[in-house]
């Protein structure tokens, strides 16, 4: 008599364990793109003098094609919960050659996906402890997440060529980090901001290298077009409020969107400085509005923290003219 050998249970349950691993993942993801497109702040607890979810959330590598980077975090997770779950939809009774067909697409297909995502997660990761250092859990997560749906998917099933298995696997790693890098090859965490000659936006970030002045902060060096002053023109229109701090690099990076002119409107109309140092501080103000981080937007009695895109800023206050701007982060 031949004993039937017993499926092992990661071979069984991996499946499942991949789809709902994707599924906090789709939560995980989606939470942060709504925040993102109604400018919300994520809830994040970090300790005290740490760079936050904010803060990652509103860097320059939080955008990717001029999309939010968790728009293509939630798509990737739902990605994955599909070709997890496909096979497992189909009635093997019924057709057992097309689901065995189906469930060998879709190992290597969740093979692929799971070590894409995990290398994309990698290198977020070191910007994350590198370059912002700054801790954000919702990151940290999907990191994990990615990591975890990969060594599912690798001790889920019994891969009969593991050679083939190791040369997919170092041939995507490749061709995601050259496709990582070469998305990112606009981010220059220097703060040294190059005018694009091609017309094309031009990503922004600030690292301050001296002291700010109590007068104004930091000199702006980006200059405005057209879209920026008659974007700036309207939110003054609009009755908008803008809340900071001389000191705060993030306002930095909020008036470098703007450019030098556009800016000034605001300034001249608009901006509420709130350091009780600076001789233009308004501190009692900023208490009674209840400004708790910097920059803050009040526009129609609503708060929006950090630093707030030009698209965002016009989508919020009904903007209708030109948004062909000239910087982004």
């Amino acid at each position: 008599m031949i004993r039937r050998r017993s499926t092992p249970w990661i071979h069984k349950w991996s499946r499942p364990a991949i789809a709902t691993i994707a599924g906090f993942g789709i939560l995980n993801t989606g939470y942060l793109t709504y925040e993102k497109l109604t400018g919300s702040t994520p809830v994040c607890t970090t300790p005290e003098n740490v760079k936050g979810c904010v803060d990652v959330l509103s860097s320059p590598w939080a955008t990717v094609l001029g999309q939010p980077l968790p728009v293509f975090g939630l798509l990737a997770y739902m990605g994955m919960l599909i070709l997890a779950l496909a096979p497992l939809a189909l009635n093997a009774g019924e057709n057992h050659k097309s689901q065995k067909q189906l469930e060998n697409l879709t190992w290597w297909l969740l093979f692929v996906g799971a070590i894409a995502m995990s290398v994309f997660s990698g290198y977020l990761m070191y910007v994350l402890a590198f370059q912002l250092k700054a801790l954000c859990p919702y990151c940290i997560a999907s990191a994990l997440f990615a990591l975890t749906m990969l060594v599912l998917t690798v001790m889920g099933r019994d891969w009969e060529d593991i050679g083939q298995l190791l040369f997919t696997a170092v041939i995507v790693a490749m061709v995601t980090l050259i496709g990582t890098l070469g998305v990112y090859s606009q981010v220059n965490p220097s703060g040294n901001i190059t005018e694009s000659t091609d017309g094309k936006p031009t990503a922004i970030t600030f690292t301050p290298k001296e002291q700010p002045n109590p007068d104004f902060g930091w000199e702006i060096t980006t200059k405005s077009g057209a879209a920026e002053i008659a974007l700036a023109q309207h939110l003054v229109k609009s009755g908008a409020k803008e809340y900071v701090a001389y000191w705060c690099p993030h306002c930095h990076e909020q008036k470098l969107l703007f450019g030098k002119e556009a800016y000034q409107i605001i300034n001249d109309n608009s901006k509420v400085e709130c350091a009780g140092d600076s001789p233009n501080g308004k501190p009692e103000l900023c208490k009674a509005a209840k400004i708790e981080g910097f920059p803050t937007w009040i526009i129609n009695g609503k708060s929006y923290s950090g630093v707030q895109t030009l698209e965002e800023l016009g989508k919020i206050t009904g903007y209708t003219g030109p948004k062909n701007f000239k910087y982004f982060r």
